[in-house]
């Protein structure tokens, strides 16, 4: 039997829009009446169509299964299957480490106030950063867009992270040397599997004092911010061995200012 596109993507459960979509990609090839010049679909059509519809559920893009449909052996199929379960297992992976990602920010987000202004000794694993700014100031960075965008793409896994250099901290500089970035740590990197290029600068890993301040976003970096984690270092016969980094957790607006919650690493050596 003949059906117009309207009978027949009602009996099918499809829309018009999907079988124009299908007839573009010639899965189905509907007759033509020039004295009207409606289009008409058969029973076969149906079949071929619903054919397409299954291979679509199993996640092959819509152009391989056109190739399918039109002229492919029982190990094309295979193939096209193969590749599916593949690109599927890659999704999961993605979305397992996704999962596990949401449940540590959880859970530092939770912990974040406990630990405001408390020093605690931790080890930070090495990190990439790329430097954008001077202070606050963003820097041109022509030239760098790859390296950024590709950091951009690794969020939430990157993240946003300042580095003040070890000798203004030692010379107690009342306005700090300091500067923004996009980083990502060498353990995430590992997990993800991905390469990076030469333009990140690299931070070994450390044995670091660690703590989270509040400070307001527009605030420049002071000694004083720092000073109990100095304090603390002193007591605990602690010195500084490397410029200490750290990153934006997160920002809120509190009675109309907004101000960051910052977690800060200072690397350090033992005296005795």
């Amino acid at each position: 039997m003949k059906y117009c596109i309207g009978e027949f993507s009602s009996l099918l459960g499809i829309t018009r829009d999907t079988l124009r979509l299908y007839e573009k990609h010639d899965i189905v090839r509907p007759v033509k009446d020039h004295n009207n010049s409606y289009r008409y679909f058969n029973d076969l059509d149906a079949r071929d169509l619903l054919m397409s519809r299954w291979y679509r559920s199993l996640q092959i893009p819509l152009q391989d299964v056109a190739g399918l449909i039109q002229n492919a052996s029982l190990d094309d199929i295979l193939d096209k299957m193969e590749n599916s379960k593949q690109e599927l297992e890659e999704q999961i992976r993605k979305s397992t480490m996704l999962l596990h990602k949401l449940g540590d920010l959880s859970r530092e987000v939770q912990s974040m106030k406990r630990r405001l202004y408390e020093c605690k000794l931790v080890d930070r694993p090495g990190l990439y950063r790329l430097k954008q700014t001077d202070k606050n100031d963003l820097l041109n960075t022509k030239g760098l867009e790859c390296t950024i965008n590709t950091l951009m793409e690794l969020l939430p896994y990157s993240f946003y992270c300042f580095r003040i250099e070890r000798e203004s901290i030692e010379s107690e500089a009342e306005l700090l040397d300091y500067s923004w970035g996009l980083s990502i740590s060498e353990d995430e990197v590992c997990e993800l599997g991905i390469g990076l290029d030469e333009h990140l600068e690299y931070i070994p890993p450390s044995r670091c004092v660690s703590s989270v301040i509040l400070a307001p976003q527009n605030e420049h970096f002071a000694i004083e911010t720092f000073r109990f984690m100095l304090n603390y270092m002193a007591e605990h016969q602690y010195v500084i061995s490397g410029a200490a980094t750290g990153r934006l957790m997160l920002t809120e607006n509190h009675e109309g200012t907004k101000r960051s919650f910052l977690e800060i690493h200072i690397p350090i050596e033992e005296t005795y």
